[in-house]
């Protein structure tokens, strides 16, 4: 594949199609994020990836159901610090 996955990346599930070795159903939802739990550097016999995740439906799916989401970026957030008011007494 042209990206790296690795354990613990999200990814979104672009095809939900049935099982193109065996013509099963799959229990995965297109449009869905899962989350990589273990990534198996077996070649799919379909012969389109080089690696099957494991994304905890099932057992391991090919590489190329999946599109690697990108990593959120952490944004500083400025905030407010409310401090008392000093009253000087006359």
């Amino acid at each position: 594949m042209s990206y790296d996955v690795g354990a613990g990346d999200l990814v979104l599930c672009v095809n939900a199609a049935p099982n193109h070795v065996t013509g099963e159903p799959v229990p995965l939802v297109a449009g869905e994020t899962y989350r990589v739990y273990y990534v198996m550097p077996f070649l799919c016999p379909c012969g389109r990836s080089d690696a099957l995740l494991d994304v905890g439906v099932g057992f391991a799916w090919c590489q190329t159901r999946f599109r690697l989401l990108p990593k959120p970026k952490k944004r500083q957030v400025t905030r407010k610090v409310t401090a008392p008011k000093e009253v000087e007494t006359v």
